[in-house]
């Protein structure tokens, strides 16, 4: 039998995602089996899934998932966002005693608009004004923490065991076009409801392998534009990043990940000309927002998905097709548990970006 320290995890957490470009909705039991066959990359301090397409009958709302500490943190917070949103609807989500989930807070939803004279009084337009009340509410009130805040999508999130948060949740009871999952062994950080991955602002949510090196100065940068750190967990910084690059910057996601995953100067200096002023403008003007440390990501959005390595793929990642479904996973093992015909598995290089996109811009999957 083997004991304490006989036995080395050499790259813990695990990532799964499924993907389907026909926007074809599908349950969540095939990520559960494919999060699940990684067991040993976590060790019980955290799990969790971002599912979307699954709210189509409110897809015009943010829904927003929150946990809280108790009722009168829920009272508090639910005055604030009747002050500054219509609620179409609420509710606590569905929950079920699970062996191995323990320390559950008060988790709800809330499909929600912002009230029509705040945001017009505000200034701002209305994803900068959702993400303000999101800040403010993880900033100023004591017991609440915003889980996710996109459009037809969601977080589901706790300190568990993957597979163990996906039936507390009952997952395999909602449908999407697309989830990621992550097993978390965290390192460095506290294992907590809150800082368990996926990390999400409006419709991003990343889920991540890895630790980042870089974490004070990114969170420093991001912090200067009113993004604020307060889930203890260095993966949180990625989200803000590519919010900032990408709604603030107007860069597309896929000039967001040369930011991220740079390459090095000598690489660089050694691209022909017209490649090498695109790379040199994005690493000076944005040298702040370079990820360094070994990572590979998971980064779901509207309407699609992007797998990113660090620019060493120091951690392992690989891409695996079937008609128009895409799987990415830390192991190959992860989608030949759920589709072992495919019509192709690469491996991507470090720093090259991998994104799907829904085909003919169905932002709602099919039935």
């Amino acid at each position: 039998m083997l004991k304490e320290g006989q036995i080395r995890i050499p790259s813990g957490c695990a990532i799964s995602g499924i993907f389907s470009r026909a926007g074809q909705r599908f349950g969540g039991r095939d990520i559960i089996k494919s999060i699940s066959i990684m067991h040993e990359r976590s060790n019980g301090l955290g799990g969790g899934f971002a599912a979307y397409g699954i709210y189509p009958e409110y897809k015009e709302y943010y829904a927003f998932h929150l946990f809280y500490d108790n009722d009168a943190a829920k009272e508090h917070c639910e005055a604030f966002l009747n002050r500054h949103f219509v609620i179409a609807q609420t509710s606590e989500i569905p929950t079920t005693r699970t062996e191995g989930v323990i320390g559950a807070p008060l988790i709800w939803r809330y499909f929600v608009l912002p009230i029509t004279t705040r945001l017009s009084h505000s200034l701002l337009d209305e994803k900068e004004y959702v993400a303000k009340c999101v800040f403010r509410i993880n900033t100023e009130f004591d017991g609440c923490f915003v889980v996710s805040s996109g459009k037809n999508m969601g977080v589901f999130k706790g300190v568990g065991f993957p597979e163990d948060i996906a039936h507390f949740y009952m997952l395999e009871d909602y449908r999407g076009y697309c989830f990621t999952a992550h097993g978390r062994y965290p390192t460095n950080t506290p294992g907590w409801w809150g800082g368990a991955h996926p990390f999400a602002l409006l419709d991003f949510s990343v889920v991540h392998n890895g630790e980042i090196s870089s974490y004070d100065a990114n969170r420093r940068a991001v912090e200067m534009y009113g993004y604020k750190c307060t889930l203890q967990t260095d993966t949180e910084v990625i989200a803000y990043v590519l919010d900032y690059l990408t709604r603030q910057k107007g860069l597309t996601l896929r000039e967001a990940a040369w930011v991220i995953a740079a390459p090095f100067w000598q690489t660089i200096e050694s691209m022909p000309e017209e490649d090498r002023v695109v790379y040199e403008y994005l690493r000076n003007m944005f040298s702040s927002q370079l990820i360094t440390g070994p990572f590979s990501i998971l980064v779901g959005f509207e309407g699609g998905l992007m797998a990113l390595n660090d620019r060493l793929k120091l951690r392992g990642m690989v891409v695996g097709e079937k008609d128009d479904r895409v799987y990415v996973a830390s192991e190959e093992a992860a989608i030949r548990i759920i589709e072992p015909e495919l019509d192709s598995v690469y491996w991507p290089k470090g720093g090259e970006p991998v994104i799907v996109r829904l085909e003919g811009g169905n932002q709602i999957g099919g039935v």
